[in-house]
């Protein structure tokens, strides 16, 4: 008798096999995360910490109907292509943000997805066949981000030392094992090798190991899961009870003999309250501190040397990541740092990507600020955190002066990428898109792909290898 897969595994089978996607709210969000993936992408490709990171293994390596790696002349195997394009996509920690008991981010899974989709739009067309197109994208992103985002809400990976990407391996598996034909069998069988691995260590973003591993971990979770997903539609076998197995299993060997609980069924409520990074490339527990840093920075400015005291308040999950005291060692470090953030956003009154590099780090206004400030849990915030109404990531800002004045309390608890606040976010989400495409395409093919970001219905029936086209340089 065959030993039927733990229900975890087959659960979410069936929602990537047999769940049909009708929110339209869903979709349209969809749009947002996999244009605003892109443009993430294309903006990272000017450090070259990031780009030496991507194109084939082994150089000159040609693959027929490769897939396209967008703001470059690559075309890969859908393994290092999902790498590259995850890589890319997460190197400055500007893309979408999930947070629960477990953070992460979404569109890591894009990686994956579009390489798929393009390697086997390629390989139809130069067949005869139909393509895949934007839609059928769409449709694979919402559920990758149902499947981890619902896996997150619960069970905390990092309390037992691993990193988020595992539960990014194992949406990519999911859907990917779909987009190449697998049925319920097959996707189980993808998940199961997913659990095997483990999962990875998450040293890499914590003192005294911060570095760049974290901005190309997902990169590595999103290839790894269309190479077990291939390797599956291969023939190769399942482990029904890689989670529940006594001794063996995940859930003892890994995650102190806990089942994970799944407190929803699988949706599109991922899709639909994710968190977009809109105008600030730092770590998300910190976007509303540095919103409400940057309202202060004309009333300090010119008062720097005056200042006794910064006080910030936060919620727990801010705390346990990124308050950091001491050295900061690169900018992996520093963009993890929440005194970091608001030192910048309240010297300069700005945060890019650039003010986490050597030249900016290295101003001694930065750490004299950083040894002014007191991190202090508001416990109301960590509860707001928590609640599935609200979702809020709170911070509060106040800078305390020699003479015992003081700014005001500058709080801010939705950051502009919550959904409370997507009418605003939309028309920045745009420009940030055009910004990003500057950095990389030819004006003229700017021009041309930035309507896309507005017209939904035309980007929604373009064929995946004329869209990946466009990205290409």
């Amino acid at each position: 008798m065959a030993q039927s897969p733990d229900k975890v595994l087959s659960d979410i089978a069936d929602y990537v096999h047999g769940y049909a996607v009708e929110s339209e709210e869903a979709y349209e969000t969809a749009r947002y995360c996999l244009l605003d993936a892109i443009g993430c992408g294309l903006l990272a490709l000017r450090y070259p910490e990031c780009a030496k990171l991507l194109g084939p293994i082994v150089p000159g390596t040609v693959v027929p109907h490769g897939a396209r790696v967008p703001g470059t002349r690559f075309e890969l195997d859908p393994v290092k292509a999902a790498f590259d394009i995850g890589c890319a996509n997460r190197w400055l920690d500007y893309n979408d943000t999930w947070l629960a008991a477990e953070w992460g981010h979404p569109s890591d899974n894009a990686g994956g997805i579009l390489a798929t989709a393009d390697y086997l739009s390629r390989r139809r067309v130069a067949g005869g066949k139909e393509p895949l197109t934007v839609r059928d994208v769409l449709t694979a992103m919402i559920k990758a981000y149902e499947i981890q985002g619902v896996l997150a809400l619960e069970n905390s990976l990092n309390r037992v030392g691993l990193d988020h990407v595992l539960l990014v391996e194992a949406a990519t598996a999911a859907v990917v094992t779909g987009m190449l034909g697998g049925g319920r069998e097959d996707i189980t069988a993808a998940l199961s090798n997913v659990f095997i691995d483990g999962g990875c260590l998450r040293t890499y973003r914590h003192a005294p190991n911060t570095g760049s591993r974290k901005s190309w971990a997902a990169g590595d979770a999103t290839g790894r899961g269309v190479r077990l997903a291939i390797m599956v539609m291969g023939g190769e076998m399942g482990y029904p009870s890689a989670l529940s197995a006594k001794g063996w299993g995940f859930y003892d060997v890994l995650f102190d003999g806990n089942p994970f609980e799944v407190p929803r069924p699988y949706g599109s409520y991922v899709m639909e309250n994710v968190l977009f990074k809109v105008s600030f490339p730092a770590e998300f527990h910190a976007q509303t501190a540095a919103e409400a840093a940057m309202k202060l920075h004309r009333e300090i400015e010119g008062r720097l040397e005056d200042i006794e005291k910064i006080t910030l308040a936060t919620q727990k999950s801010a705390i346990r990541i990124i308050d950091k005291k001491g050295p900061l060692n690169n900018p992996a470090d520093r963009d993890h740092c929440l005194q970091y953030v608001v030192a910048v956003s309240l010297i300069f009154g700005e945060l890019t990507s650039d003010h986490y590099e050597d030249e900016i780090a290295r101003d001694p206004r930065i750490d004299a600020l950083r040894e002014k400030m007191e991190v202090i849990e508001d416990e109301r915030y960590s509860r707001d955190y928590l609640d599935p109404e609200k979702r809020s990531i709170a911070n509060a800002v106040q800078v305390h002066f020699r003479d015992g004045s003081s700014t005001e309390k500058v709080a801010v608890e939705y950051p502009i990428g919550h959904r409370r606040r997507r009418e605003e976010a939309v028309p920045l989400l745009k420009e940030k898109f055009a910004r990003n495409l500057k950095t990389r395409l030819p004006a003229r093919r700017s021009e041309e792909v930035l309507p896309l970001f507005s017209e939904g219905e035309r980007l929604e029936k373009t064929p995946v290898n004329e869209f990946m086209e466009m990205f290409a340089i």
